[in-house]
């Protein structure tokens, strides 16, 4: 049995600000199904150890790192039999708030610290120096916080394979050369082939540069990030790391995004039971305040409120959408200005455009059934869940065709649509094509028998984890077995 240390910045339930926390709730798992010992390692949040309070916390291991004192705390990862180990240093444990940034929306001014320490904890038990009686024959790391691992760990002799996971390029853990100088790390990293990217240090360069195997989170998306226009400047090394480079699909929890047992659902249903769809869509507009009215598309959003996800597509095409026959449920947390404008919009047209600014997963849930086409317009998008989570309810995408959206979504005339077809996809990131894309939507919503096939097709679709896990484990094969 292989042993698997999961190294990740955040995992649902305990902690939850993207994408990387449903994914490294959900990957552990399906691993362990298929026979390995998995550990998941994370920060000590203070938030986290409030909500691991519920299914208890005990201290494990102790040690000091750059002088300072590290405690290992183990805890469940509730729900589940998954163990996990927290890393509580007081730049974690003693600071409320978002795990990477203030109140006032400017990152932790020591971060650099904070997830350097994190790091070079995960290499102490790596190396099976923290007294646990445990060591993983690989190291799955992911995102940029925990970039400093593989390159740590090509410093011992002995190898511990590593793989590394690209969530989203654009967060490159980017920081001041004197920030690399205050971090203990050996002078030979400072170098353009290593840590150096452009006179700062990269974190995440770390991972992509030392790991045995890298991986991102759709087929698509690997190939993007290899051409400047996604590679965030990091393109060329990572087409010189192409031949160790694979593009994995996310999963989605299938338990928890389940139409048919949903427990926030106000009525249940499946592919069978579409009928009671629409309950969901009356209960979703009456809540809102917006006009109950089955025969109105309804438009949902959920999703960081920044430019990546093409919110300035959409506020674009607002004045057309209110004028038309459509409502619109947005919810998300975001740009100051991005929050403010939709606010507005919300109070002009109150039957029409309904806001809820922050994140509610109960509202998450309700949105995704009660909607009739989901909205995606993403500038880019590495793999993207909330299309899927759409697919598996019933309501039909409409997206931008990049990255896991090219690789999920996809449209056929209506007199040409076969068991493939389940939503509406535009080719340029341009408000016109979005609006284009939407009234493609209306029109087939206005079509019953076109609708339900499209519905019937997307909810038939398999987003599981087992096939990704499995993808998965032939590279943690391949790292072990070189």
């Amino acid at each position: 049995m292989q042993k698997i240390l999961f190294a990740t910045s955040e995992v649902y339930p305990l902690i939850k600000t993207g994408g990387l926390a449903d994914v490294a709730a959900s990957l552990p798992r399906a691993l362990t199904r298929l026979g390995y010992d998995v550990k998941i390692i994370l920060p000590a949040y203070n938030s986290v150890l409030e909500k691991a309070a519920a299914t208890g916390v005990k201290q494990v291991a102790q040690f000091t790192i750059d002088g300072e004192p590290v405690v290992i705390r183990q805890t469940r990862l509730p729900g589940s039999k998954v163990t996990a180990w927290l890393v509580d240093i007081p730049e974690f444990s003693e600071r409320v708030g978002n795990p990477y940034c203030g109140i006032d929306g400017n990152d932790w001014p020591d971060n650099h610290k904070r997830f350097s320490i994190f790091c070079k904890a995960i290499e102490t038990i790596a190396l099976n120096q923290a007294n646990l009686n445990w060591q993983p024959d690989i190291v799955h790391c992911n995102d940029w916080q925990t970039g400093l691992v593989p390159a740590l760990l090509s410093l011992h002799p002995h190898h511990i394979a590593t793989v590394f996971t690209i969530h989203n390029l654009a967060y490159r853990g980017l920081f001041s050369q004197q920030a690399f100088a205050e971090l203990n790390l050996p002078p030979a990293f400072w170098h353009h082939e290593r840590l150096e990217f452009y006179a700062q240090l990269s974190f995440i360069k770390g991972g992509i540069a030392f790991a045995d195997y890298v991986t991102t989170v759709s087929p698509s998306y690997a190939r993007e990030i290899q051409k400047p226009e996604f590679g965030c400047g990091l393109d060329g090394l990572l087409r010189y790391r192409s031949e160790s480079l694979a593009g994995i699909l996310n999963g989605i929890d299938i338990d928890e995004w389940n139409p048919a047992s949903d427990p926030y659902l106000t009525a249940n249903y499946n592919r069978r039971t579409l009928g009671n769809k629409c309950k969901n869509k009356a209960a979703l507009q009456e809540r809102m305040g917006l006009t109950v009215k089955s025969d109105v598309p309804l438009l949902g959003f959920i999703g960081r409120l920044v430019d990546q996800k093409g919110v300035d597509l959409i506020l674009s095409q607002m004045p057309r959408i209110v004028e038309g026959n459509y409502q619109v449920v947005i919810l998300g947390s975001g740009f100051a200005h991005y929050e403010q404008r939709l606010l507005e919009i919300a109070q002009q047209h109150p039957q029409k455009v309904a806001v809820h600014i922050g994140y509610d997963e109960a509202l998450a849930h309700q949105i995704e059934a009660g909607s009739d086409i989901f909205l995606m317009p993403s500038i880019f998008e590495p793999c993207g869940l909330n299309q899927m989570y759409s697919l598996r309810y019933g309501t039909l995408p409409v997206v931008h065709a990049v990255g896991g959206l090219r690789d999920t979504v996809f449209e056929l005339p209506f007199d040409k649509i076969d068991s493939l077809a389940n939503g509406f996809v535009f080719h340029n990131a341009d408000g016109r094509e979005l609006f284009a894309a939407i009234e493609r939507a209306a029109t087939a919503f206005q079509q019953e028998n076109v609708w339900k096939k499209l519905q019937v097709n997307a909810m038939t679709q398999d987003f599981s984890w087992e096939q990704s896990a499995k993808h998965y484990a032939e590279i943690y094969t391949r790292v072990t077995a070189s």
